[in-house]
């Protein structure tokens, strides 16, 4: 909580509330209206500003009733596990990592160029450097349900998406980020400023807060193969975010996530083959590349036949018009 921040504000709002009160007191009638009009108004501004910040942090700190998971990894982690977990953990590497690639040191989201001065919002550092002392359930929690270990909800995290990890998937991410070098420094904690606990009391989405429902039975995924059961398994991950629920695309506009085309008429306009290679190059078929919003370098790590398996669920879609 920025205790300066809230400090400054109500300070502002007793002095103007002070000074509006004086104006009031005036004898002569130009200085009670000259003087008490903006001194009014600026109290009220003040006080709104104070109460909104407080609205705010109450929704930034609100504490989860998820307890952790209970899944653990084995006392003994095989490469093939870790390798298993690699394939899940490429697309960590969008927002975890300082180059856009592991390793998952850190990125700080309110870093960039022209961004407001909103404080301190770090998608963490997934190395041990960070995690060490988190157990395997803080972790799974976290991926699967937007919940740090403190309790507070996570943001900007797609755990709407990576909740539907199976419980053998989720074990396999956690063995890869446990295998990798410690990368310093670790994450510094979360500090928002008072403008943005005002934000997200007032115009900021609250579909940014991450937080999901507990997970309270075991989830499991289809036999992995090239198959439309597995294919949507996959696609469940977190397609819908950027492509909508039905996967009929985004228009572009608005907040949230970049726009994604129509993908239940992808088939109509690709082969199996041309879909693999697309994944692979981030060229179509005719020379064109992706948009730089389609993250498809998320997808080396998995298999031709998983990339074939999520052809065959988008291919066992009823084709839709695009979503306007």
């Amino acid at each position: 909580m920025d205790y300066l921040g809230l400090s400054i504000l109500i300070i502002l709002a007793l002095i103007f509330g002070f000074l509006t009160y004086r104006a009031a007191r005036a004898r002569r009638l130009w200085v009670r209206l000259v003087g008490g009009i903006p001194a009014g108004l600026l109290t009220l501004l003040f006080s709104a500003a104070t109460i909104l910040a407080f609205v705010g942090y109450s929704k930034i700190n609100a504490v989860r009733p998820n307890p952790p998971s209970q899944l653990r990894l084995p006392d003994q982690i095989t490469p093939q596990l870790i390798a298993d977990g690699e394939r899940f953990a490429r697309s960590c590497a969008g927002c975890h990592s300082s180059g856009g690639q592991p390793a998952l040191d850190g990125h700080d989201f309110l870093a960039e160029d022209g961004a407001l001065p909103m404080g301190t919002l770090w998608a963490p550092n997934l190395t041990p450097a960070h995690l060490g002392e988190w157990t395997d359930g803080e972790i799974i929690r976290a991926i699967r349900e937007g919940v740090g270990r403190d309790g507070r909800s996570l943001v900007i995290m797609p755990s709407a998406g990576f909740r539907n990890l199976s419980d053998e998937d989720v074990l396999a991410l956690v063995a890869y980020l446990r295998a990798q070098p410690a990368v310093e420094p670790a994450s510094p904690p979360r500090q928002l400023n008072v403008l943005t606990a005002i934000l997200f009391a007032t115009i900021l989405p609250p579909e940014l807060f991450s937080a999901q429902e507990p997970i309270t039975a075991p989830v499991s995924a289809p036999p992995r193969g090239p198959t439309a059961a597995y294919g949507g398994y996959l696609v469940s991950l977190g397609c819908a975010d950027c492509h909508g629920s039905n996967l009929a695309g985004v228009p572009p506009g608005g907040d949230g996530p970049p726009p994604g085309p129509n993908l239940t008429t992808m088939p109509q306009r690709l082969s199996a083959d041309e879909l693999v290679t697309l994944l692979r190059t981030g060229v179509y078929p005719d020379g064109h590349a992706l948009g730089e919003d389609m993250p498809w370098r998320d997808f080396e790590k998995l298999s031709d036949d998983d990339l074939r398996a999520i052809y065959a669920y988008l291919a066992s879609l009823e084709p839709l018009p695009d979503n306007q």
